[in-house]
């Protein structure tokens, strides 16, 4: 009776380490969710973000002199103050900058996007962060790069007061 005992006893036990290891491990990995298949996140924050801008007013405007400005030109630069990075600004149309985008050269795309964008194969496109005239705005990420859009999407989130 004892053995028989003991043996249970030591099914249990062995049942609620292999759990626990389980349960750790899945700690661990989660703890690396959302990842960047190529870092964009931690090469851009205390470094550079480089920004690719379509002209688009009232969202981005470029005057003669190249200075940027409008609503999402607003929206990266506390975004870039968020992850403490400066900004390079790229100005191109949107066909080139989903090229850049696509090919790594370029890590966030603005210029009056909106969700039924045609350059979504180019880009992740974050959630629609306003609407305006029925028309969901959103910002182009590169593919994979998933903290860098969390990480956006968060500021975003906190620019229009959808989180506290």
């Amino acid at each position: 009776m004892l053995g028989r005992m003991t043996r249970l006893l030591l099914v249990k036990a062995a049942s609620l380490g292999a759990a626990a290891v389980l349960l750790s491990s899945c700690s661990a990995i989660s703890a690396n969710i959302p990842a960047d298949s190529e870092g964009t996140l931690s090469r851009v924050e205390d470094g550079t973000l480089v920004v690719g801008v379509s002209e688009h007013p009232p969202w981005t405007n470029i005057s003669d002199t190249g200075e940027h400005s409008g609503s999402e030109v607003d929206l990266i630069r506390g975004f870039a103050e968020h992850v403490n990075a400066e900004i390079e600004w790229q100005q191109a149309p949107e066909s080139v900058l989903a090229e850049r985008i696509k090919n790594g050269e370029v890590d966030v795309v603005i210029g009056g996007l909106t969700d039924s964008s045609p350059w979504s194969s180019h880009m992740a496109l974050t959630r629609p962060y306003a609407e305006v005239d029925g028309e969901k705005m959103v910002m182009g990420t590169p593919l994979g790069e998933n903290a860098f859009l969390v990480e956006l999407e968060r500021h975003l989130a906190e620019e229009f007061g959808e989180t506290r």
